[in-house]
């Protein structure tokens, strides 16, 4: 079993709760960070899975404040970083940091199409910017973009820059960049495909940040453990659960349908309301029934938690 790195295990990309007035329900959010500490992973708010672009500065201030001073000490606090101004995106940087974030995890500008040298500009300048380390986020579902791996191998030298977070759905790209980072220990490599973490962790990968760890923590934690120890069948055993639960709220629909579906098994699962910030809209009453039903004939057959 390789050494454990510090930026590593199960990193839940933290849907964000909202109350009907688009505010960030901050008991939900407390019910959620608790459920995750309980079963031993980390909170990354902000994130794409919590509608991180949507929400008002004032707000992000608000869930990162509440987040940090309730659980500062206790884990590892992850926050995304977004948007198109280079300047606006550092100063929100730094703050999230003056509330106590740990890591920033950032996406690169996504309004005009960038070269794989503006890319890796963009994250030097924020690097170079902060006190605390950051994640490079390769996202081309939002982005349109993809990160070169030649750039991120660059990137991985800067002193600052500790990881990649990787959410590009090549598998030929994911087999190459655990190759590059399983053995650099000042470098992790993070799964943001979700139904390939256990191939990848098989692999060396690093961790997983899956979206379906909103509600089933303690299976991506028990898939973790279990492949760092070598059993393999237990840890496909919760792949192939995992996937039949992200099934439900991700089999055709775009990307902002699925967080809305999500939502619905949040309330399912005790967790949170179903409200979503526009431009995304809440699925129709036929739809969430059927999700719910979804929900109900996977219970009889698999035990989530």
């Amino acid at each position: 079993m390789k050494k454990e790195k510090k930026y590593s295990g199960v990193v839940v990309p933290m849907l964000t709760p909202f109350n009907s007035n688009g505010s960030v329900d901050l008991v939900a959010v407390e019910k959620i960070v608790d459920n995750f500490l309980a079963k031993g992973v980390f909170p990354f708010v902000l994130g794409t899975t919590g509608e991180g672009p949507s929400i008002s500065i004032r707000e992000k201030r608000r869930l990162v404040e509440f987040t940090c001073k309730k659980y500062s000490g206790r884990t590892i606090i992850y926050v995304g970083l977004s948007g198109n101004c280079v300047e606006e995106s550092i100063e929100s940087a730094k703050e999230f940091i003056d509330l106590g974030a740990d890591v920033i995890v950032s996406v690169v500008p996504s309004y005009f199409a960038l070269k794989p040298d503006q890319m890796q500009k963009y994250f030097e300048t924020v690097a170079d910017s902060i006190s605390k380390p950051m994640i490079i986020y390769n996202i081309t579902a939002t982005t349109h973009m993809s990160i070169p791996l030649e750039v991120v191998e660059k990137l991985s030298r800067h002193s600052n820059i500790v990881a990649l977070k990787d959410s590009e759905r090549d598998l030929e790209r994911l087999d190459k960049s655990i190759e590059m980072f399983r053995d650099r220990e000042d470098f992790s490599h993070l799964i943001g495909w979700a139904a390939k973490s256990c191939y990848g962790l098989s692999r060396g990968s690093d961790g997983l940040v899956p979206s379906t760890g909103n509600m089933t923590p303690g299976m991506f934690k028990m898939m973790y453990d279990a492949a760092r120890e070598g059993n393999l069948p237990l840890a496909e055993k919760m792949q192939s659960e995992t996937d039949l639960l992200a099934s439900v709220y991700q089999s055709n629909k775009t990307l902002g349908e699925s967080l809305a579906a999500a939502k619905i098994l949040m309330k399912e699962f005790l967790l949170c309301e179903e409200y979503v910030l526009p431009p995304l809209t809440q699925l129709d009453r036929k739809i969430t029934d059927e999700i719910k039903s979804q929900l109900i004939k996977l219970q009889e057959k698999i035990e989530f938690y």
